[in-house]
């Protein structure tokens, strides 16, 4: 067990749990945990980028309990695990920020018996349950604040840092203090969170509010609709085709606001505007916007640059 791990007062696994080459169960999958010859939950948030801000007790008692985030923003709780020690080691954990969720258990020499299984497919049956209760908790929480600093706002004008530097308009968005606010809406229109963008561009959601599905429209749909990652690319698009255009605010989320999009509007065109993270290893922008547009028939439109060969 590592010095930071033991002073976080992380259970141990067994013995049987000690490996040459540390390994995780996350999501059905084997996962490499370097370095680490004693496997917890704490090396498999470490792996997927979930670690815990300071050190917490991981108490093995099926509760599910929050913590902050390395990364996230102080008085944040995002973070979220539930543990169980019976029959073997196991629970879950994830972000209420991001929407991911990870399953993980110890790993062990020999197979679990089919009473174990059963009885780790029952404590997992129940970890997943304290999950959608919590999570339904936590965004209501986030909706009420959301809608309270909406109705606290006041309408934008183009005369915020931010715009100016990117020359587009205030379309439908309002301001409170420096910050622009941007409301991520349900296909009902229901309002669920917000996305506050500084006068720097530096961008940040209320903590706890439902992003999954939900995006922030610009006009009226006719025949064409057009979905992206960003405000400014939606302001820019909006502005320069004429056409409605949906904001999904990350490229993870296109997917599913393309699939809500599409049960709201089932005979529109649907154009996904590709944000190309060439630099990135496996350009999530592309490969997130193709897998959107296959969802729902689409089609891919990606940003010509000067020594490009994208259309």
């Amino acid at each position: 067990m590592t010095h930071k791990e033991k002073a976080a007062g992380v259970l141990e696994a067994p013995e049987a749990a000690k490996q040459k080459k540390g390994t995780a169960i996350i999501g059905g999958m084997v996962m490499p945990v370097n370095g680490v010859e004693t496997l917890s939950m704490l090396c498999a948030m470490r792996s997927v980028g979930l670690e815990p801000f300071k050190d917490i007790d991981l108490v093995p008692d099926g509760k599910l309990r929050r913590f902050r985030v390395r990364g996230d923003r102080a008085g944040s709780a995002n973070g979220w695990y539930v543990l169980h020690d019976h029959p073997i080691l196991a629970g879950a954990f994830g972000s209420w920020k991001t929407g991911e969720s990870h399953n993980w258990r110890e790993v062990r020499d020999r197979p679990p018996t089919r009473q174990e299984r059963e009885q780790l497919r029952q404590a997992m049956q129940a970890a997943q349950a304290a999950r959608v209760v919590e999570q339904a908790a936590v965004h209501e929480q986030a909706q009420r604040k959301a809608e309270g600093l909406w109705q606290r706002a006041r309408p934008a004008t183009n005369a915020h840092p931010y715009l100016e530097r990117k020359r587009i308009a205030a379309i439908g968005i309002r301001r409170l203090r420096d910050m622009l606010l941007i409301p991520a809406r349900d296909a009902g229109g229901t309002l669920h969170t917000l996305q506050f963008i500084g006068p720097d561009g530096a961008k940040r959601f209320l903590s706890g509010g439902r992003i999954a599905g939900c995006y922030y429209a610009m006009g009226r749909p006719a025949g064409v609709l057009l979905l992206c990652e960003g405000y400014a690319t939606g302001a820019t698009l909006h502005q320069a085709t004429g056409h409605a255009v949906a904001v999904a605010f990350n490229c993870g989320n296109l997917p599913a606001v393309a699939r809500a999009l599409r049960a709201k509007f089932p005979a529109l065109r649907i154009v996904v505007c590709a944000d190309d993270d060439a630099r990135t290893p496996g350009n999530p922008g592309i490969t997130r916007a193709h897998e959107a547009a296959r969802a729902v028939d689409g089609l891919v439109v990606v940003p010509r640059f000067a020594g490009s060969g994208h259309v």
